[in-house]
């Protein structure tokens, strides 16, 4: 099934059912207000929320109507936990190599994880809004799943068990103040805004085989002013998987339902696919040409992510965002 939300009904919107083919969606306050309510008693709310989506793609569910994207909110308009990693260990040796650092050996037995902001999600069409164009505006295309409760101390193969939403997210950077900020040791906070959701989070057995491993094998198609940017494949060159990316937050605590996981920003060995993030492109263009070529993000330019089926259908439907000047 797949679920979003509806900017609307309070600060956690209200939760929507919503079609296969995305163009149409039901109410669901009868079973859960929102997707949180739904994630705290998950046993119990699944099982009507998937009755309710089989009624609703069987054209059978009263109350249905056309979904606008633009009313959506992030499925999720905050959460408990976002907790980012770096799982494409591609991205790391050549951001590493370009500056003649190596890359700990640590890095591919343990994942590298930080805590993101999550008090507030952006919806898949409002814009980014920045102070400055100097900050250094990035995109990150990255992939999520969202647990239920999680005990602490579970092995990868628990942790499987607890992955109940997939989705995308657009984990907006402000590359120039992120050196600083690890200047300080501390990481980040000032570098990392509020991030984007897709339209709408799935379950992992509405993506068939293209779910397997916990990973999504899929490409991360991006765009950036209408111009092609990359298709990342999400499958391929992900040194951890989500069950181990959970069951490393979970070592020494449990995780409240709700929470995110992300996979860090998509990027393969293979540079033909394209890019998922600025920083990744001009770091190939630095080990190529000695400097890079491609810009970060002004204001007004715009951005688009999106991961679709194998007949060309979007799955959560597209992160659509522009670049805004704050009070702009």
């Amino acid at each position: 099934m797949k679920l979003g939300s509806l900017k609307e009904g309070g600060r956690d919107g209200t939760l929507i059912v919503v079609s296969r083919d995305l163009t149409k969606a039901v109410k669901a306050g009868a079973i859960a207000p929102t997707l949180q309510a739904a994630l705290d008693d998950w046993s119990n709310s699944a099982p009507r929320l998937n009755a309710l989506s089989d009624e609703l793609n069987e054209d059978k569910a009263r109350g249905a109507f056309a979904l606008d994207m633009t009313a959506l909110a992030s499925p999720l308009p905050r959460a408990y936990e976002f907790v980012d990693g770096s799982a494409y260990l591609p991205h790391v040796e050549r951001v590493r190599r370009a500056r003649g650092a190596e890359v700990p050996k640590s890095f591919y037995t343990d994942p590298l994880m930080y805590q993101a902001t999550s008090a507030g999600f952006l919806g898949p069409r409002d814009p980014v809004v920045v102070p400055s164009e100097d900050y250094g505006i990035d995109l990150e295309a990255e992939v999520i799943v969202v647990t239920d409760d999680v005990p602490m101390a579970v092995t990868p193969a628990q942790a499987s068990e607890h992955i109940q939403l997939v989705g995308l997210v657009n984990d907006v950077s402000l590359r120039g103040l992120i050196p600083g900020e690890l200047a300080k040791g501390f990481g980040f906070l000032q570098s990392k805004p509020r991030s984007a959701l897709s339209p709408v989070l799935v379950t992992p057995d509405e993506l068939g085989e293209a779910w397997q491993g916990d990973k999504l094998h899929l490409p991360m198609r991006t765009w950036l002013n209408d111009a092609w940017f990359g298709a990342a494949e999400c499958g391929v060159d992900m040194q951890f998987s989500f069950a181990e990316l959970v069951a490393h937050v979970a070592k020494t605590r449990p995780l409240t339902a709700g929470t995110i996981v992300g996979s860090g920003t998509i990027a393969n060995e293979d540079t033909g696919k394209g890019a998922s993030c600025l920083a990744e492109q001009r770091t190939v263009e630095t080990l190529r040409d000695g400097k890079p070529s491609t810009p970060f993000m002004k204001f007004g330019d715009r951005l688009k992510i999106d991961v679709t089926d194998a007949a060309g259908a979007s799955i959560f439907g597209s992160i659509e965002q522009h670049i805004e000047p704050l009070g702009g």
